[in-house]
């Protein structure tokens, strides 16, 4: 390893990012040292366990704010409407509690893993990312910020500070439903979440799904959230138009085939949840 930085203040660490662009921010770890196992590049690395005022899960005016050293714990642990229950199924899927105690949200996000288990849930959401640099901060939809597997849309001066989500989802439900060879520590196959808001009724007004480790990226679903606009979710049939924006491939845990009808399957599933709640 080239070197370590932690820095104890947020303008260190922005100022080391912008003289020495090939730092690798660090958090958790947990994404990062299993991936150089076999392979050590010659890269330094700035640790950011020790900035001040970046850990606390916050309710702030108009969103929560989700920081880039809150773990996985954290967030389980921290009361949230309900709009987040699928952030928080899905944080209890991701690893071992080792894992979630270490691994931090944000990290999973910026790790862009095509089967990363947050970004579902906060694209669902419709969360935002904040990035920070010596030149000023930055806001993007997090659909704009993961570009494709392992690729962000992150520059080398930038921190990525947290994620916004934004209030207004607040009265909804939600709930994550996962795909894999078995139940904890494995790799999704399939996943999806959805985030809906009924009438008093119980008919939907409003939808927000998307699905995961079925594309190069986590995709939101909007043919399908019309669709379920004015129905109760009980009788989903998922057509092909809903899944347009999907491009499940054949790998080692399963064929682009089986990934398809998986994910209908879930959807289904979800909204039959959402019902039954």
């Amino acid at each position: 390893m080239e070197g370590y930085l932690r820095p104890l203040s947020l303008s260190g660490a922005l100022t080391a990012l912008a003289v020495r662009p090939h730092l690798v921010p660090l958090a958790g770890g947990t994404d990062y040292y299993p991936a150089r196992v076999v392979h050590t590049p010659d890269e330094a690395v700035v640790d950011l366990t020790a900035l001040p005022g970046l850990r606390r899960i916050e309710r702030r005016v108009d969103h929560w704010w989700l920081p880039c050293l809150a773990t996985w714990t954290e967030l389980i642990e921290t009361p949230l409407p309900p709009a987040f229950d699928a952030l928080k199924q899905a944080a209890k899927r991701v690893g071992g509690v080792q894992i979630q105690n270490a691994g931090t949200v944000v990290g999973n996000v910026c790790n862009a893993s095509p089967a990363a288990d947050g970004i579902p849930c906060l694209l669902a959401l419709e969360a935002t990312v904040e990035l920070g640099s010596s030149s000023g901060v930055r806001i993007l939809p997090l659909e704009d910020f993961v570009r494709g597997p392992r690729k962000t849309a992150r520059r080398s001066d930038e921190l990525v500070l947290g994620l916004r989500v934004p209030r207004t989802h607040e009265a909804a439900q939600s709930v994550f439903l996962k795909l894999g060879a078995r139940r904890y520590l494995v790799i999704s196959i399939a996943m999806v979440a959805a985030v809906i808001t009924r009438a008093p009724d119980g008919r939907i007004i409003r939808a927000r799904i998307a699905a995961g480790s079925c594309s190069a990226t986590a995709q939101r679903l909007p043919a399908l959230e019309a669709a379920l606009i004015g129905t109760r979710g009980d009788t989903l049939t998922v057509v092909d138009e809903h899944l347009a924006p999907l491009s499940p491939i054949d790998d080692i845990r399963a064929t682009a085939v089986y990934r398809r009808a998986a994910v209908g399957t879930l959807l289904r599933r979800a909204a039959r949840a959402q019902e039954e709640r």
